[in-house]
């Protein structure tokens, strides 16, 4: 990534956006966690073209969210797992998610939910706590620039 020519390369929001920011990415990156892993299965869950496709997999595997690995069945595919670095990106999936939930729909309209694998019971809501154990709002926060 070091020869990468970031929008703005003092800011970390911007930096992740040149990332994995764009439509095609984040939704490869939600079907990823999902446990979808290879080519067919993304192209026919997202009805994506092909080359856009395979553009953004190989963006995402050169930035180190993805992976190559061979098909975990032993045959001549090969499949794409999120590494640890895509694992991070748990939380900003979650926080989207919740986010649609709340902001994208009618009253009463069905949509999907993510729920614990264990309980079958709806994932907590994502809430950023200081040590104290209040919640941290916008209006606590400002971004120290780098350099101050």
């Amino acid at each position: 990534m070091s020869a990468k020519t970031w929008t703005s390369p003092g800011c970390p929001v911007a930096r992740a956006v040149d990332i994995v920011g764009d439509k095609w990415s984040l939704l490869i990156i939600r079907d990823a966690f999902d446990g979808i892993r290879r080519f067919s299965q993304f192209q026919r869950n997202l009805g994506v073209a092909r080359n856009i496709l395979s553009g953004r997999l190989q963006n995402l595997v050169e930035a180190g969210v993805l992976s190559v690995q061979p098909a975990s069945d032993g045959s001549s595919y090969r499949e794409y797992v999120l590494t640890e670095k895509g694992q991070d990106l748990f939380d900003l999936v979650i926080s989207l998610r919740q986010w649609g939930q709340d902001h994208a729909y009618e009253p009463g309209e069905k949509h999907a939910r993510l729920v614990d694998v264990a309980t079958d019971e709806p994932v907590p809501r994502l809430v950023y706590t200081a040590p104290d154990g209040s919640r941290v709002r916008a209006s606590d926060t400002r971004v120290r620039k780098a350099g101050e």
